[in-house]
């Protein structure tokens, strides 16, 4: 049986979010969000990751999915700076925040 999570974006983007619905009820509360996707760039530093969407245009999707960032692919987030960079596949690699805020993920559910 899966355990829901809680939302996974840091506190600038809930702030700006709960009025869309995208961190409602997540500040801290222990509360699920009522849509678990959020984009990569929005992910706390740390935190692992399902790619779920990628929103960007046919030519950067396909580029993205050639260098590992797949649907369904996990990937863990070491840094949320300037540059994003996260682990894929044993393999770190950097994107762009821009890039970066293209590709909607889920968090990983815990097993109960």
């Amino acid at each position: 049986m899966a355990k829901s999570v809680e939302c996974l974006c840091r506190p600038e983007f809930k702030i700006r979010a709960m009025n869309s619905e995208f961190g409602s009820g997540a500040m801290g509360e222990g509360n699920s969000c009522a849509n678990p996707l959020c984009p990569l760039n929005r992910v706390k530093a740390g935190v692992a990751v399902r790619i779920k969407q990628l929103c960007a245009s046919p030519q950067v999707a396909d580029r993205l999915r050639e260098i590992g960032f797949c649907e369904d692919q996990i990937v863990k987030l070491l840094t949320a700076h300037t540059n994003i960079i996260c682990i894929v596949c044993n393999t770190r690699l950097a994107l762009s925040s821009q890039i970066a805020e293209t590709i909607l993920v889920e968090p990983l559910r815990v097993a109960a």
